[in-house]
């Protein structure tokens, strides 16, 4: 009851937080919804313009307010959004429910690289009003630069400023709107859904317009996916502020569009067009401000879920950095690499933000569709009402399979760019959860307690060199009595390791973001133990600082004496050394695999060779871990046809010369 009250408390600095964080996508769609609709060589419309403007409003209301803010707010994994937090609190009750969410999840990965480039090239490019040659394309890419480049050092002494600079930026939205509507107050008429039907239905062609009008709802997926950021409440009532400053731009911008009725567009653009000629230079200012707000919640909203894809086994385990102790402040290098280089190639591909339109929209698409499934199976899991369920499922579905349908039109104008990033992305993310489920199936566990007798003996076998005063494993076992069978020969077989404490600590990933619990087993007191951490899958995994927490607990309650058992280290009470062992996997020669399974594997192997190592990933100290190379050994040739030669089979072999001529 606490959770879901702080949840929905609203406060001032909340309140100014969702707006400089949630709402920067959204909130920079006026820069080229219009002008997508619109296009620069059609004639323009007075009724099209109006159906246009409804298309807009209603798209909000329904695709935005209803679904995103009034109802999938509601499905918060204890406080936490996104397509990955809704897909842990369901992927226990069906298994096929992977499916939608490594497809939507890939999908607002490729949005990520696609949004910042149309955002900054839309606000860059009001500067050709005054400077008309400006070349824009090096402009924008030395913004990016900056902007991904800043992400090494955390953004928590620039995200103070993120809230007053949208505040400025939505106000001026409302401001610019209503001195144009003022002027033409009758395009409030396109709060009638006639409009809409009519552009959808009558006008030529108007179907296909959805792609475009789609952009102004691209967005709303950042309200889910931040909703741990700014709470439910805070993100629902700056809703209401925002979304009023939207449409009153919008609604503005038609007005506009009304005095130029019967001419083509060209290359004026309507959001810049409604400004003074004396504000032009500071609305580009802001504008660009904004957009570089909305990337940055973009790329760090992109971190957020390549971090829960790696502890929900689609990702592989790079490294993850936290540039300050601030809450969401999370740093990838790989993959801010990787969008830095995304984001330019769009800028130099496309060049114009006109053109990356034709692109934009198509993947997100997807995910919102990922999203209503998903969605639609938490409302089943959690005992709504069957009709709700199949409503809300048959709504949504229509609305944004007609949004899909639409922005397919976009496919071989640059769509298919995002849809290449997006398959790429995704089959990264089946061949990790395929191999990880793999080599979960053919591990091979054994009960600790069969080996406890010959641990204890092993440890004070003093004709064997002592490898450590407390030897930690690794372990995957998810069972307090297993553990790897690997863990066993490395023991006993590969290099017998002789220790006084032996340790084998298990992590557990759960489906709640931030669990921070442990287990201890005491297998064989002062002899063998084992631990198991119950860790959030947004929890950093710092194993060693955790492991060093348990024994301090553990030593407090006399659980156990981790002074060293050297008699003359003993009498100074000084503690044992500890050191890990990591099990690092390859891939045996000696495997005979269905092809598909071959290929699976090879794959898994060759990305796992750019990652990060496993005892860094559990955050080990390097200077005591062991890391040893096993063999991975999924199914063993059989049938080797290997003919064994009889000694007295002598015709084909040489006689023997004897040295002594004898």
């Amino acid at each position: 009851m606490q959770d879901k009250q702080h949840m929905d408390r609203v406060t001032a600095g909340g309140l100014l937080v969702a707006m400089g964080i949630i709402f920067g996508d959204i909130g920079t769609s006026p820069l080229y919804v219009l002008t997508a609709i619109l296009g620069p060589t059609q004639l323009i419309r007075e009724e099209v313009i109006r159906g246009a403007l409804s298309c807009i409003f209603w798209t909000l209301t329904l695709q935005t307010t209803v679904k995103y803010v009034i109802l999938i707010l509601r499905a918060d994994n204890r406080g936490e959004g996104g397509i990955f937090a809704l897909f842990a609190l369901v992927r226990r009750h069906a298994r096929w429910l992977t499916v939608p969410a490594i497809i939507g999840g890939s999908a607002l990965l490729a949005d990520g690289i696609i949004t910042p480039p149309i955002s900054v090239s839309s606000a860059i490019e009001g500067l050709r009003i005054l400077y008309p040659n400006i070349p824009t394309v090096p402009i924008v890419i030395a913004i990016l630069t900056v902007l991904f480049l800043v992400q090494a050092f955390g953004t928590s002494v620039v995200g103070t400023a993120f809230g007053p600079i949208m505040l400025i930026w939505f106000t001026m939205l409302a401001v610019l709107g209503i001195s144009q509507i003022v002027v033409a107050p009758s395009v409030l008429a396109s709060l009638n859904p006639y409009y809409a039907w009519w552009l959808l239905t009558q006008y030529p062609g108007g179907f296909w317009l959805l792609g475009a009008v789609f952009l102004c709802t691209t967005g709303a997926e950042a309200l889910y996916s931040d909703l741990g950021h700014c709470g439910r409440g805070n993100i629902r009532v700056s809703w209401v502020f925002v979304k009023t400053c939207l449409l009153l731009n919008y609604f503005g911008q038609g007005a506009w569009l009304t005095t130029i009725a019967g001419e083509a567009l060209g290359d004026r653009r309507p959001f810049y067009s409604i400004m003074p000629d004396w504000f032009v230079i500071i609305g580009v200012a802001i504008a660009t401000a904004a957009t570089v707000i909305a990337s940055q919640a973009l790329i760090s909203g992109s971190f957020t879920l390549i971090s829960e894809a790696i502890r929900l086994n689609f990702w592989p385990k790079v490294r993850l950095r936290y540039p300050t102790v601030k809450k969401g402040q999370l740093f990838v290098p790989s993959v801010n690499l990787l969008l830095w280089a995304g984001c330019v190639g769009i800028v130099l591909y496309f060049r114009e933000s006109s053109n990356m339109e034709a692109a934009y929209g198509l993947a997100i698409t997807l995910t919102m569709l990922m999203t209503t499934m998903l969605m639609a199976y938490y409302l089943y899991s959690r005992k709504y009402s069957g009709w709700a369920v199949v409503l809300f499922l048959a709504v949504y579905l229509a609305i944004e399979g007609s949004f899909l349908v639409a922005n397919l039109s976009k496919f071989p104008h640059g769509g298919w760019v995002s849809l290449v990033i997006g398959a790429a992305i995704a089959s990264v993310m089946y061949i990790w959860l395929h191999a990880f489920h793999i080599k979960l199936r053919l591990t091979e566990y054994v009960r600790i307690d069969q080996y406890v007798q010959a641990i204890k003996e092993l440890s004070r076998d003093i004709s064997i060199p002592k490898y450590a005063t407390h030897l930690v494993f690794m372990s995957n076992a998810a069972r307090q009595s297993e553990i790897e069978s690997k863990i066993i020969y490395s023991i006993f077989q590969k290099r017998p390791k002789r220790a006084d404490i032996y340790w084998f600590v298990h992590v557990d990933t759960t489906d709640d973001p931030y669990t921070m619990e442990y287990k201890v087993n005491t297998i064989a007191p002062d002899d063998c133990y084992k631990i198991t951490f119950r860790l959030g899958f947004r929890v950093e995994q710092r194993i060693n600082l955790f492991f060093r927490k348990v024994i301090e607990d553990m030593v407090k309650n006399k659980e156990v004496d981790i002074t060293s058992r050297y008699e003359s280290l003993h009498r100074q009470n000084v503690i044992g050394d500890f050191r890990f062992v990591v099990l690092e996997k390859f891939l045996s020669f000696e495997n005979d695999l269905p092809l598909k399974e071959r290929i699976i594997m090879n794959l898994y192997f060759f990305i796992k060779g750019f990652t990060t190592s496993e005892d860094r990933w559990f955050g080990l100290d390097s200077s005591s871990v062991k890391v040893e190379k096993v063999p991975l050994v999924i199914r063993p040739v059989e049938n080797v046809n290997l003919k064994r030669l009889d000694n007295q089979n002598r015709e084909t072999m040489p006689e023997p010369v004897n040295v002594n001529g004898r």
